[in-house]
């Protein structure tokens, strides 16, 4: 039985005839804290939209907990905390205001730890809204989100504007969540800094995902092969699928995913060939890389795509 707390099957959105998620596949299971990556426009926000019972999909199907997005809609916003990107407030309104306007919507003990995570994100209670810094103001959206106690988050860019303390500590406090048995979706332009907190990993490209794993077979799939030669290069071919190539002089390199194993042994112990290293790919290079191939793959004929996607799987 599936342990998927979100998921989406072949999800449709179009925008003005464009497609904004293009049969959007996504699986996301209990405990995870799920690294959503893209660049702008990818289609990030608008799955947010859908998962939080904002808007409608066209087509498709999307679940949280087991209860469909749209038409549970009232009844996850106990369950589900959401920060959107650009989150608006009444900014007459000071932080402690807010705080006991958003609880009349929730159940007993919103306000309560609506105060603490306040507290602990460093906000003074009695300042207005539009007096907060733009870190500040993502500050309470946290506050908020993480105020009803949810079984599940759903985070757009929640650390855009937080210094860096502040932004370290908050990721880091993710991996407590997930311990505790909460599901998070966090999406980020801060790649670096969300690999240290996430489990799994999504890329997302013109509302199409591209790849989704557990970020440890991430690790163990893409690895960069590196060497010095003393003749002439080596050829890649029989590798894998090569995502990058690079090198200068007598050093050679390259990003390869799915590697097979006797073709890179035999390359290590090729003659001429010293300082040979297999190692882990930063999740920053592999987003670029994916994303720079996935390009180059849209310009070709699709029998000549290498697929690239990798279902979640526990």
């Amino acid at each position: 039985m599936s342990d998927d707390v979100i998921a989406t099957d072949r999800v449709v959105v179009r925008y003005r005839g464009k497609a904004a998620l293009d049969g959007l596949d996504l699986r996301v299971p209990r405990g995870a804290v799920f690294a959503f990556l893209g660049d702008n426009g990818a289609g990030k926000t608008t799955t947010m939209k859908i998962l939080t019972g904002l808007a409608p999909a066209d087509s498709g199907r999307a679940h949280i907990l087991g209860l469909d997005c749209w038409a549970k809609a009232t009844e996850l916003r106990h369950r589900v905390g959401y920060m959107p990107e650009r989150p608006r407030f009444y900014d007459w309104m000071t932080v402690a205001d807010i705080g006991w306007f958003t609880a009349a919507f929730h159940r007993p003990g919103f306000l309560p730890r609506y105060r603490e995570w306040a507290d602990r994100l460093g906000l003074d209670h009695a300042k207005k809204l539009r007096d907060l810094s733009k870190g500040g103001y993502a500050r309470v959206g946290l506050a908020l989100a993480l105020a009803p106690d949810p079984e599940v988050l759903l985070l757009d860019e929640p650390t855009s504007g937080l210094d860096l303390l502040t932004r370290r500590e908050f990721l880091a406090g993710l991996t407590e969540l997930a311990a505790a048995g909460r599901t998070v979706l966090i999406s980020s332009h801060s790649i670096a800094e969300l690999e240290k907190a996430c489990t799994h990993v999504g890329l997302l490209r013109d509302g199409k995902m591209i790849l989704a794993a557990p970020l440890e077979e991430v690790r163990k799939s893409i690895r960069r092969l590196s060497l010095r030669f003393a003749d002439r290069p080596p050829d890649p071919a029989g590798l894998g699928a090569v995502l990058e190539r690079n090198g200068t002089g007598r050093f050679w390199q390259v990003l390869v995913r799915d590697p097979d194993p006797s073709a890179v042994a035999a390359l290590q112990h090729a003659p001429g060939v010293t300082d040979f290293e297999d190692a882990p790919v930063p999740l920053e290079e592999v987003y670029a890389a994916l994303m720079a191939r996935d390009r180059d793959a849209n310009g070709q004929a699709a029998a000549d795509r290498i697929p690239l996607v990798r279902r979640v799987e526990q």
